[in-house]
């Protein structure tokens, strides 16, 4: 399946510039494009997408508000494309993988398209490391062996603590050194990284499924696979979620462990 790209550019001959250039990767497929800022958000809340080609200056938000309000961990391998080059700082500041100005040309473009793989093939391989040896941990441990991971949670909340059950956790999103819990209608913050997180809790019943996710096993009803590199699932509350290749073998292995 090839790599799905959307553009964002209010500019028509940016965007076909743009499309130009994909066209000579075989890679690559053009799956949408945005002319403002809200498209941008919609479209990335609603569907998948490998990489985005993001203009900062744009109506109805610039490059840098999308990425505020979809949250930095959510967002596809970003690469900024501009006619000003005195954002670039900031750009990199908010994780971008790449800064082209415009006009784009064809060697700087192949550059890019040549970053933008080896970073998509190489948090496949370090999520695929991290999921296969936390779960291998767990099935080598075996039954008369195993660590104890917490029931449950103190979540401190300004002047008091609040504790969470475990079990009750629906998923948990990364959030910079934070992890947001869900748990039915309540989203609490913990002060714990999403990776410290995936570490602690049991592998057989909490899975990461993308960098920017742990789905409680319990609560996963359906499996979208979409594109070369990953999908979407579904949860009982109706929440959905990017899932990696490697998420989905780290999923797998744990449904069959739990079934054992």
């Amino acid at each position: 399946m090839k790599l799905q790209v959307l553009i964002a550019d209010d500019e028509p001959l940016a965007r076909q510039r743009l499309r130009f250039l994909l066209a000579d990767d075989e890679e690559f497929e053009v799956a949408d494009e945005c002319r403002n800022g809200k498209d941008v958000i919609a479209a990335l809340k609603e569907k998948h997408y490998d990489v985005l080609f993001l203009d900062i200056q744009m109506p109805g938000g610039s490059g840098f508000d999308i990425i505020k309000q979809v949250g930095r961990a959510q967002m596809p391998v970003t690469v900024f494309v501009t006619a000003h080059n005195h954002y670039a700082v900031q750009a990199f500041e908010v994780h971008a993988l790449d800064y082209l100005t415009k006009p784009v040309e064809p060697e700087r473009f192949k550059a890019a398209l040549g970053r933008v793989k080896e970073q998509l093939d190489s948090q496949a391989a370090l999520q695929t490391q991290e999921q296969l040896r936390s779960v291998l941990e767990a099935l080598r441990d075996g039954p008369h062996v195993r660590k104890e991971y917490p029931k449950r949670l103190v979540v401190p909340n300004g002047a008091k603590d609040s504790f969470v059950n475990v079990g009750e956790i629906e998923w948990i999103e990364a959030a910079d050194y934070y992890s947001c819990l869900h748990v039915g209608s309540k989203n609490l913050m913990l002060r714990e990284t999403i990776k410290q997180l995936a570490e602690t809790l049991d592998p057989r019943k909490f899975v990461r499924i993308h960098r920017s996710s742990i789905v409680n096993i319990e609560q996963v009803r359906e499996i979208l696979r979409e594109g070369r590199s990953e999908g979407w699932v579904l949860l009982a509350s109706g929440q959905r979620l990017k899932m990696s290749k490697a998420g989905w073998d780290a999923l797998l292995a744990a449904t069959r462990s739990a079934s054992a």
